[in-house]
């Protein structure tokens, strides 16, 4: 007999969750999840779960620890009141560019977060996007990794002829990423080469491919203090580049980071709901929000009726 199927969530990504249940047309778990007076985390949930298949939707985003904190409670809870199988929902995966070691002393911290999800418990990941394709090894349990390529590139094909644009990737690292993209939307592909010619001298941007009197869609994983954006934005501009748009899956948008967006030469960019970036819309104009409820909502369908997840890729 198929067991039953339950959706709870942390404090880290509320509306997202709303969203998925009202796409799933299933009513999110309730559970108590909050805090002692001593900053220690309090869970407790509210209905049964013996024997069910329990997702948890959980973004780590900031505040980073106090997320994992409560995902890891939440697991352990689960487990103990005798859940038949839980997968931690992580939309948007935090510490993952911490993914190796950068000097001789330093942590793999993304590492050390997958063991300790897998120690609280955790039956199987379902994150979108993660830094480093090779994180899923990291973990001793099943991953699965979804993209957001289709639904941002849905989006931008309603706003942009992308036939006339180029995709740019802002670092050598990420042209795989990129290559795909344009591919997907049928675009030229160019690159952004950072260097320093001297130490404690200034990084300069050399733009690799045609951008001049064309429109240009910036492509990263994630936009933090937009710092890197910015410059690459810079760059392709004094290269010609016409409309200057941005496309980062994961808007984490910390430090002075909305203000740098305001004050740039870039004229949209478009994000995601992994990371709850409802405030910086509206402080920001140029941002564009695409909800990934849906993507998350035919992946949790698909695990829990046993079928592949690979179909979402195409």
């Amino acid at each position: 007999m198929k067991v039953g199927l339950k959706i709870f969530t942390g404090n880290s990504n509320l509306r997202l969750a709303e969203e998925l249940t009202s796409y799933m047309g299933i009513p999110l778990g309730v559970a108590v999840v909050g805090s002692f007076s001593d900053g220690e985390i309090q869970v407790e949930f509210k209905e049964n779960v013996r024997g069910m298949d329990v997702f948890v939707l959980q973004s780590t985003c900031r505040p980073v620890n106090d997320n994992i904190m409560e995902l890891l409670v939440m697991i352990d809870a689960l487990k103990r009141a005798s859940a038949c199988r839980v997968t931690a929902v992580m939309p948007y995966y935090g510490y993952a560019r911490q993914d190796r070691k950068v000097a001789s002393r330093a942590p793999i911290t993304a590492k050390l977060i997958a063991d300790i999800i897998t120690a609280a418990g955790a039956d199987r990941v379902l994150t979108i996007d993660l830094h480093a394709g090779q994180i899923q090894g990291f973990f001793d349990i099943p991953v699965d990794h979804l993209y957001a390529g289709p639904i941002m590139a849905e989006a931008i094909k309603a706003d942009i002829q992308t036939e006339e644009c180029t995709v740019v990737s802002p670092d050598a690292g990420g042209v795989e990423r990129a290559r795909a993209f344009a591919k997907r939307l049928g675009s030229n592909l160019a690159i952004i080469d950072k260097r320093r010619s001297k130490p404690n001298e200034s990084e300069v941007m050399h733009v690799i491919g045609d951008v001049a009197d064309r429109d240009v869609l910036v492509l990263d994983d994630m936009v933090d203090t937009a710092g890197t954006l910015v410059k690459a934005a810079q760059a392709l501009k004094e290269s010609g580049a016409k409309n200057i748009f941005a496309c980062c899956t994961h808007a984490v948008l910390s430090g002075e980071a909305v203000n740098r967006l305001n004050e740039s030469c870039i004229d949209r960019i478009y994000v995601t709901n992994t990371v709850p970036a409802e405030d910086k819309a509206v402080q920001c104009p140029k941002i564009r929000i695409q909800s990934v409820a849906p993507l998350l909502g035919e992946a949790i369908s698909r695990i829990y009726r046993e079928v592949s997840v690979s179909e979402l890729f195409v």
